[in-house]
């Protein structure tokens, strides 16, 4: 867990993702059109994968991919950010981090 504590908090806005997930993807595209460069780790090309999955199962993510933290702090997952977007409560939170 605190190696995902420590990449989590890599940057302002940070996405555990794997290459091969739709999901992850269109998150992804999201905060780049918000004007957003997230820091991605694909986890599926960590040897410790199994271990970060876990790790951010018990942080509280419904599943392990793809998994927002903004902040350092977990926002969650694709069902989450899509509905702070729609409800215009995502902008406010990334506008710091904005390029």
């Amino acid at each position: 867990m605190d190696k995902v504590m420590r990449m989590s908090s890599e940057k302002g806005v940070v996405i555990f993702t794997k290459s091969s997930c739709c999901l992850s993807y269109a998150v992804q595209v999201l905060f780049q059109d918000l004007g957003v460069s997230p820091k991605i780790h694909e986890i599926d090309k960590d040897p410790e994968c199994r271990e970060i999955e876990n790790a951010l199962m018990r942080l509280g993510c419904s599943k392990p991919v793809p998994a927002v933290f903004i902040g350092g702090k977990l926002v969650g997952s694709t069902n989450e950010v899509m509905s702070m977007h729609l409800s215009s409560s995502l902008v406010p939170l990334v506008k710091p981090y904005q390029c």
